[in-house]
């Protein structure tokens, strides 16, 4: 199972925030905050952090609408909710909106009719900086197909359909320390070890155990994500 985790400073009310824009429960457990996906859409996880934000994350969330008063609703929602308008550099004429959630995490509304995204759910994508090599990785990792592969950029997606994962090419965006958020992969059908050794051979370095048994590896871009025990 693949979580998409966040660093933050008051997870739970990050998590109330992205629970009420996603229709979901809220979990909360010793270690952060759970908001649960099912097979086709992706879980998000906040956990206490003090790490500050530098510069832009690698990774932001992208919403889908309905029709145009479906996307104004969303923002809205947002804006009441706590969170804010971004600028990134979008062009005028661009049909997606960039937000801001109350930790200052990028997510875009996209416009309605967006074809790439059709059928995909709420929580249409994960948008990721990243290179093919990392797509190629995690469409390995996970048993998911790419279902996009042009100009060094990738996507993939559960069989199941869904959420899609992807990553933008080259140029990327400078990491600076560990990235804020990540992904959690908690194996399927396999022990810890064994799920580890075969992400090894896949291309993932090993990087750390932690205190509750998580285990840190990089993927080929050298992005930290933790397999946690079944």
């Amino acid at each position: 199972m693949l979580t998409v985790t966040f660093d933050a400073h008051d997870p739970a009310g990050v998590a109330r925030f992205w629970a009420r824009m996603l229709g979901r429960e809220v979990i909360e457990d010793a270690g952060g905050v759970l908001l649960p996906g099912d097979d086709t859409q992706l879980s998000l996880r906040f956990i206490p952090s003090r790490t500050e934000k530098v510069g832009p994350n690698r990774l932001h969330l992208h919403l889908t609408s309905t029709n145009e008063a479906d996307q104004q609703h969303l923002v809205s929602t947002a804006l009441k909710l706590g969170g804010d308008h971004l600028d990134v550099g979008q062009l005028p004429e661009e049909g997606h909106i960039v937000l801001a959630d109350p930790e200052g995490n990028a997510f875009c509304v996209i416009e309605p009719g967006n074809g790439f995204l059709a059928g995909c759910g709420l929580l249409g994508e994960i948008a990721c900086d990243g290179t093919r090599e990392v797509g190629v990785f995690w469409s390995k990792a996970l048993g998911w197909p790419l279902v996009w592969d042009q100009d060094e950029e990738t996507a993939i997606q559960s069989p199941h359909g869904g959420t899609k994962v992807a990553w933008g090419g080259p140029p990327l965006t400078p990491r600076q320390g560990r990235n804020r958020q990540r992904f959690d992969l908690t194996p399927a059908g396999r022990d810890q070890r064994a799920e580890i050794d075969r992400l090894v051979s896949l291309g993932a370095t090993r990087v750390e155990v932690g205190a509750a048994g998580d285990v840190a590896l990089a993927d080929p871009d050298g992005n930290q994500f933790t397999v946690t025990p079944a």
